[in-house]
């Protein structure tokens, strides 16, 4: 049996209720094969990035999982699916979001996946919620750099 790995996955959603997809989305992380949710940020608002649309809120989630990162892509796009979520066009308003931004230490680029997540470091609705749960995993200055990226906690008054 394959050790554990220590994987991290950016959450999002702008449609419908939001905040509620994303907290389905940690209920089902937690729920997959092999898998438990060690850690989760808090909800993070933020504007569509290159799109249109309604607000997102966004989250990141740690697991510790035994499955292998194609294994794990898998998952998340299977509860994607089960979201409802649709892919239209490119970067289209989402149900939900889920990216596998690191799996361990690996290095992986297929046409399949990449990871450490292409974009993650340019994008502050990753990188808060990820330095939130694992500050570790953000470099240095990493942040300040995104500092014209707006980005607040999500109000409670819409949790």
């Amino acid at each position: 049996m394959r050790d554990p790995v220590t994987a991290y996955i950016g959450i999002g959603a702008n449609l419908g209720d939001a905040p509620a997809q994303v907290r389905a989305a940690l209920q089902w992380l937690d729920a997959l094969p092999q898998t438990r949710c060690i850690a989760a940020s808090g909800l993070w608002r933020t504007a569509p990035v290159d799109a249109a649309g309604p607000d997102y809120c966004n989250a990141v989630a740690a697991l510790s999982t035994r499955l292998s990162a194609p294994a794990l892509l898998q998952a998340l796009q299977g509860l994607e699916a089960r979201a409802g979520r649709e892919r239209p066009y490119r970067n289209a308003p989402r149900t939900l979001d889920l990216d596998l931004l690191l799996y361990g230490g690996a290095r992986i680029a297929s046409p399949q996946l990449t990871v450490p997540h292409p974009r993650m470091w340019q994008r502050a609705f990753v990188l808060v919620p990820l330095a939130q749960i694992a500050p570790q995993c953000v470099p240095e200055g990493a942040l300040q750099a995104l500092a014209d990226q707006a980005i607040e906690p999500w109000p409670l008054s819409r949790a």
